[in-house]
Order: C-alpha cells, then structure tokens, then sequence
C-alpha cells in the first residue's frame, strides 16, 4: 500500500511538472569559461528557463548546496522551487528525470568529459550519477 502511495505521488509530480513546463534553473559558473555558457545555451535550446549568476567562487558554491567533492565539475545549477542540483554537463533528459524525482537531491557528470552537453558530441555512453554516486542516466 504504502509502494502504491508512493507511486503515485511521484506520478502526480511529474505530471505537475510536465504541465507547468520545465522550471528555471540558476547556473552557478565562471564568468570566462566557455563550456558552461555552451551548456547554459543548451539547456536554453532544450526548453529550459536558465538565469546565470557568475562568480569567481564556485567552490563556496558548491559547499552551499552540498556537492560532493568527488563529483564536482565546472558549474552548479539549481532548480528553482525543489532546490535541487545539477553539477556539470547534465544532459536536459537527465535534468527532467531529476525534476520528475523530487526526493533525490542532485545528480552529476563530474569533471568534463568530452560527450556531454556543452563539451562535444554526446555518444550516448555519458553516464550521470546521483549524489551517492550511483548511476542515474545513460544519455
């Protein structure tokens, strides 16, 4: 019952969600770095509401919104309203499955690898990781 309880819960947010549209996120990243403005340009073609605060200190960041550090990459999101963190070169599929899952914290492509958004051509083998560092996306 209680399976059941939380099925449906989760199916009700996620229809929220897809009704509302996809919800603003709020990158946190340096104001030189090319390849985060090339992720922010992404998500912006992907549907996504994205507002840009640059600062010359991510890692405070980063620490504000409890990023591991071994998942850390070029630039932090947040969405808007759950609060909850993109760290890196997310792909936007990864993004919506997170938004759909409010009870999970952040997800992750950590460093900069060469087949995610905003770095090359995606090849389908980019793997995201949830904030224990289990896998969560496949894009």
């Amino acid at each position: 019952m209680k399976r059941s309880i939380v099925t449906l819960t989760l199916l009700f947010a996620a229809i929220i969600a897809y009704a509302a549209g996809d919800p603003v996120l709020t990158v946190y990243k340096d104001p030189s770095c090319g390849c985060c403005t090339k992720w922010v340009d992404y998500m912006k073609r992907s549907g996504f509401d994205v507002k840009v605060v640059e600062t010359r200190n991510l890692a405070s960041v980063k620490q504000r919104f409890s990023v591991p550090e071994r998942l850390g990459a070029c630039h932090t999101a947040v969405v808007e309203g759950s609060g909850q963190v993109i760290e890196g070169h997310v792909p936007a599929a990864a993004v919506r499955k997170l938004i759909a899952h409010p009870e999970i914290k952040g997800v992750a492509v950590p460093g900069m690898p060469l087949n995610s958004p905003g770095m090359g051509s995606m090849d389908g083998n980019l793997v995201t990781v949830d904030f224990s560092g289990k896998p969560f996306s496949k894009d």
